[in-house]
């Protein structure tokens, strides 16, 4: 298994009783891939589209360079957020379903406090 997709499948729920030293990184480090706006802004625009995007079409919505959105994707892809296809030349990118309602899970505080 990847790191990326141990990091996915560790994690845990952050209202969990009590997470391990291992569960609390492999969070971490989702949190960490989505600490950029930018990064943030790339995950909104995956999830409004229907199939994959060319990251050639993500340079002008996000207002950046291509190597900087290549930076990016590649950040979101090794924490297993993303998943690419190479089509030619170029590099089209769809969010991992399975990784996104992990990050749902994770994320989700209902009736974990007040």
């Amino acid at each position: 298994m990847s790191a990326a997709l141990e990091a996915v499948a560790c994690c845990a729920p952050l209202a969990a009783a009590a997470l391990s030293d291992e569960e609390a990184a492999a969070t971490a480090e989702l949190f960490k891939a989505l600490a950029d706006p930018a990064r943030v802004r790339v995950v909104n625009l995956l999830a409004m589209s229907g199939e994959p995007v060319c990251v050639c079409n993500l340079t002008e919505p996000l207002g950046l360079s291509q190597p900087t959105v290549s930076h990016h994707m590649k950040k979101l892809l090794d924490a297993g957020l993303v998943e690419r296809e190479q089509r030619g030349k170029w590099a089209y990118f769809s969010l991992k379903r399975d990784a996104v309602e992990k990050l749902a899970a994770v994320a989700d505080l209902k009736g974990a406090c007040c």
